[in-house]
């Protein structure tokens, strides 16, 4: 990596910077474009159809291995394998403002020369025996259609392992691909910047690199953003509830930020970009390491800053290597899967998605830093989320934001806490302001009430490495926990020490599960064991409470 040039930020102008930072990628797609003739031989409908056929038989798998028990039906549920129908469909869409006229084209679909509408595709599971019952009986309706958004480099079936099992709570379900990836539309991702400020001759360098990545970030997410509002309007949905995986759960707020009013829930499974990033916990955190593991990360961030994504890297390498690869990463980062058949299509899903020309996967840069932290952190922008509810509440009830974490997740749980403990004080403050101030500030909508969950022997693929009680915690999490079995495994609920605090002295309890304790932050942290966070700040702990205790005994 030391043939790579560098890249420096300029004073002259923010336009200066954003020229050296493509010559830079320019060079460095130059440097590795004798590796990607590797991949030049495979024709992309060849991708397409390979891509079309994994897809097919993860879907098979969803409809005939992945079906609850009977065993696992609570006696009054409306699962049944005869009342589901299962769906792929394709949904045009307007394209995105931000896609520049010249990049609208999609690279992948040879008959594709309306530029005037995109596709988004996906699969929709619909329980009609379910719909029925909420028709007849009002109190027991089915909650808003779920809508899943797969997090990077996946695609809607990442969760065909969830489909059927989650059709018992919800009566309608949506799994996309979202734009830029999967079978979806994927026009180039170079984009009109959406300026987020105004700008000054006098603004110094620094200022003027943030604004220039501020704009970057609200280009990025506004070509997913304004995707979803416009598949959403297709289907007429007025409300949904809506589950981000990842950079999925990133893109969901950023999506009730802008049109809260078609957001009934929004649930987070292991969002990337919550927290603030502390440069001096990072800086000890890699320099604690051995070398190698060292050199690995800083050429990995080396590639990151100058926007090789993991796709490019992939389809830089022989197929051979490149296959190598994808399956070595189901191997380790999903042993719970271990049917050879079933590995090797979720294999093949994930290599052909990811061999397919890139579009969605150029965010990445754009939306995140080195590191896997966000350039605008999702921990200052969920308090401000609005309620998109009606005035049956008076306006003293924020939209509900569930957070699932993964037992061993590399995500880091403190950021649902953290979320959840910044709303909380919110609501403090709100409730000590006085009706004629709150009038004044316009009748400002009340902060998130927000909930945090840990579902047991998961990692950040939660969703298929403990299907069963991650689907309970979506039941949860959308107000169906009545529906599930006895004995079914339930997820564990969190709860921050200022919110268990104020709950304890108002004599009331804090969660969304009727059937289970909720969990201190003490708790919190001997739970969750993923090891980027917080292996040292729990012995740290164990070691401060024995010494403690031996001064008691003393």
């Amino acid at each position: 990596f030391h043939f790579f040039p560098s890249m420096r930020y300029h004073k002259t102008s923010t336009h200066r910077s954003q020229q050296s930072n493509s010559r830079s990628l320019y060079r460095m797609k130059i440097i590795m474009f004798p590796f990607s003739l590797f991949t030049s031989s495979i024709k992309i409908s060849d991708r397409i159809e390979s891509l079309r056929d994994a897809e097919s038989k993860l879907l098979e798998f969803a409809k005939t291995r992945f079906v609850p028990s009977p065993s696992d039906h609570h006696p009054h549920s409306t699962c049944s394998s005869h009342h589901h129908s299962f769906e792929l469909f394709d949904t045009p869409i307007a394209p995105p403002s931000v896609v520049k006229d010249k990049n609208k084209k999609c690279q992948v679909f040879d008959d594709d020369e309306d530029v005037e509408h995109y596709s988004l595709h996906g699969v929709k599971v619909v329980n009609q025996q379910l719909l029925a019952s909420s028709d007849d009986d009002v109190s027991s309706s089915s909650p808003a259609p779920l809508v899943l958004l797969h997090g990077y480099a996946n695609g809607s079936l990442y969760f065909y392992r969830n489909l059927h099992g989650l059709s018992k709570f919800f009566g309608q379900i949506y799994a996309l691909d979202m734009l830029g990836w999967g079978l979806s539309s994927r026009p180039r991702f170079n984009l009109h910047l959406q300026h987020t400020h105004n700008s000054n001759d006098d603004d110094d360098a620094a200022n003027n690199n943030n604004s220039s990545n501020n704009d970057k970030v609200k280009s990025a997410e506004q070509f997913f953003v304004e995707s979803l509002e416009s598949w959403r309007r297709h289907h007429n949905l007025p409300k949904m509830t809506l589950a981000g995986h990842s950079m999925g759960g990133y893109l969901s707020v950023a999506y009730a930020e802008q049109y809260p009013q078609h957001v009934e829930k929004l649930i987070l499974l292991s969002p990337v970009g919550v927290p603030q990033k502390v440069q001096e916990e990072d800086t000890q955190r890699v320099s604690s390491m051995p070398f190698y593991i060292r050199a690995l990360i800083h050429t990995v961030r080396a590639m990151f800053n100058r926007g090789i994504t993991p796709g490019y890297f992939l389809r830089s390498l022989p197929h051979s290597k490149s296959r190598d690869m994808v399956n070595g990463y189901i191997t380790n980062r999903l042993p719970a899967i271990t049917c050879e058949e079933e590995q090797q299509y979720l294999g093949e899903y994930l290599y052909q998605n990811s061999m397919l020309p890139g579009s969605g996967e150029d965010c990445l840069c754009d939306i995140l830093t080195a590191g896997a932290f966000a350039r605008v952190p999702l921990i200052d922008r969920i308090p401000e989320i609005k309620s998109g509810g009606s005035d049956e509440n008076n306006g003293e009830e924020g939209l509900e934001v569930h957070f699932v974490y993964g037992e061993n997740d590399w995500m880091d749980y403190r950021g649902g806490l953290d979320v959840q403990r910044l709303c909380h004080e919110k609501m403090q403050d709100r409730r000590t302001t006085t009706t004629t101030t709150r009038s004044a500030e316009n009748n400002q909508s009340p902060p998130p009430k927000v909930f945090v969950h840990g579902v047991r022997n998961a990692g950040h693929l939660l969703m298929l490495e403990n299907y069963q009680e991650f689907n309970a915690a979506m039941a949860i999490a959308a107000g169906r926990e009545e529906d599930l079995p006895p004995g079914m495994s339930r997820s564990v609920e969190f709860v921050c020490d200022e919110v268990a605090a104020a709950a304890n002295a108002e004599g009331t309890t804090f969660r969304s599960s009727r059937k289970k304790v909720v969990m201190s932050e003490k708790d919190a942290a001997k739970f969750f064991r993923g090891g980027r966070f917080n292996r040292r700040e729990s012995q740290q702990q164990e070691d401060d409470d024995a010494v403690i205790v031996e001064e008691k005994k003393e």
